[in-house]
């Protein structure tokens, strides 16, 4: 074989490999083009990072469920990861969150380290989903009961919650952890149900802006009771509801009790806040209502403060 012969054919082998070289570069720049579209839509779904959402694209060929899919099992491995690490920081700010349904509510407490974090989209987007979810178990544990019904949930009972998408509260509350770098914990809820012929009053006090379906504040009460005008039942809930917030009763009390002063405890025997002319057990009989229940959350009280 000659040494012309040989030199010819590494030379067409050395323009082959270059034509394949361009050809591959040319094609990764189309493929990086209709990344830049991909890109943009995958971190407006999902809210990752540039980086994140970029790996994953490239990951799986551009395929955007597969990218997704993902993103959120990195996600949640890392939130699991850093709620482990966080585990233990005092976490007292928060928002108390309620919801009104159709003869029932739901009131939970969720908190977080910073008011900075409770300002924040996604935490308050976990807020809505405690609610829904406590309200869903609530109808779930009592459709076949009558009359009134109220559940109270803490602790596992709160974390075991099956979230719409079908994840559990628990995995919710740590991806929520990985996003906002800070502790959280869902630390209670409460769901009551009424009869067709009782009403369900509701107040927040420090509200969040912005948000209608799923009220939040600082503070929160629900009151339950019957009677009072016929069309006014929601403003008097409200009335009681404010009190409630205002004056941190601990027990109802009867309509006959007599006061006992600024220290009373008692509902109805306290000083109406909204006429304190009469105790609220007089301004229910002006109204022909009676209260037959209530709740009261403040966001970070301490278990001593709950029961005062």
């Amino acid at each position: 074989m000659s040494f012309t012969f040989v030199f010819r054919k590494i030379t067409r082998d050395l323009a082959k490999v270059n034509t394949c070289h361009v050809q591959s570069l040319h094609t990764g720049l189309q493929l990086l083009a209709a990344d830049k579209s991909l890109l943009m839509k995958l971190r407006k779904n999902t809210g990752y990072t540039f980086i994140n959402c970029k790996k994953a694209l490239e990951k799986f060929d551009n395929d955007m469920a597969q990218a997704e899919t993902w993103l959120n099992e990195q996600a949640q491995k890392e939130g699991w990861n850093k709620a482990n690490k966080l585990e233990g920081r005092k976490a007292k700010e928060g928002l108390i969150g309620l919801f009104m349904g159709d003869k029932a509510a739901v009131m939970v407490e969720v908190n977080c380290e910073t008011d900075f974090v409770a300002r924040n989209e996604k935490f308050q987007q976990l807020v809505k989903e405690v609610a829904h979810a406590t309200l869903a178990h609530h109808w779930n544990k009592t459709q076949s009961q009558g009359g009134y019904v109220k559940s109270v949930l803490v602790g596992d009972e709160l974390n075991k919650l099956s979230l719409e998408a079908g994840a559990s509260l628990s995995d919710r509350v740590a991806l929520t952890i990985g996003r906002l770098g800070e502790n959280l914990s869902v630390r209670r809820a409460v769901a009551v149900g009424v009869p067709a012929e009782w009403n369900i009053g509701s107040y927040v006090h420090g509200g969040v802006s912005g948000q209608t379906e799923v009220a939040m504040g600082r503070y929160g009460a629900l009151v339950v009771f019957q009677g009072g005008e016929e069309g006014a039942q929601e403003v008097l809930g409200r009335k009681l509801g404010q009190h409630i917030v205002g004056e941190s009763p601990v027990s109802l009390g009867n309509m006959d009790d007599l006061p006992c002063g600024e220290s009373e405890t008692r509902l109805l025997p306290q000083t109406f806040l909204g006429d304190p002319s009469r105790t609220v057990a007089q301004f229910l009989k002006g109204q022909q209502a009676r209260v037959l229940d209530f709740v009261r959350f403040q966001c970070g009280e301490t278990a001593s403060e709950e029961a005062k």
